[in-house]
């Protein structure tokens, strides 16, 4: 197994037209449509990265910033941000652009964690990565900070789910939008 590779060897970019089976009634592109051309970027680059088959484990922050129209071309570019022992993060940007007057829209950005697998199905070592400018190092820098983050927010509400109670949950829903029917 090669023990590294850098950033730009696995860096993969998709890029597909947005047909009208792709649209929903109001004529903007699905966005599980969208999810699954990211999740296709991100096997891409990961498995590539790897070496070998990858599965995704969780995707973080997909923000719809802006809706991508029927006819535009939509690029997905994904680059590995960090590596663990078995798991990548593969970072992807989204641009739709439209081809008639040439503009360009940023649209998406998300991290998708990948883990590659061996031939049993079981988690295999990956390559390290080589980190070879600011960008790349602020990149994984901010991975390795999305992954405590997330960890701590897992134990901390982890911790207050077992805290609420029926008394405590009315309390909490006085203010929200939903009606309340008794319970036993």
């Amino acid at each position: 197994m090669t023990t590294s590779r850098t950033v730009e060897y696995s860096q993969t970019t998709i890029t597909e037209l947005m047909i009208p089976s792709y649209a929903n009634f109001g004529g903007k592109i699905h966005g599980g449509i969208l999810l699954s051309l990211m999740d296709k970027v991100a096997y891409a680059c990961a498995s590539k990265h790897a070496g070998a088959y990858v599965v995704t484990v969780s995707v973080d922050e997909v923000n719809f910033m802006q809706p991508i129209e029927v006819g535009e071309l939509l690029s997905l570019h994904a680059s590995i941000n960090y590596v663990g022992k078995s798991s990548m993060v593969v970072g992807i940007k989204v641009f739709a652009e439209n081809v008639m007057t040439g503009s360009k829209k940023h649209t998406n950005t998300s991290y998708f964690t990948m883990v590659a697998k061996d031939a049993e199905g079981k988690p295999t070592q990956v390559p390290a990565l080589v980190l070879g400018n600011e960008d790349q190092v602020r990149r994984c820098l901010e991975a390795i900070n999305r992954k405590r983050l997330k960890q701590d927010f897992q134990k901390e509400f982890e911790m207050e789910r077992g805290k609420l109670s029926q008394k405590d949950s009315r309390i909490w829903l006085e203010n929200e939008r939903v009606i309340l029917v008794d319970w036993a």
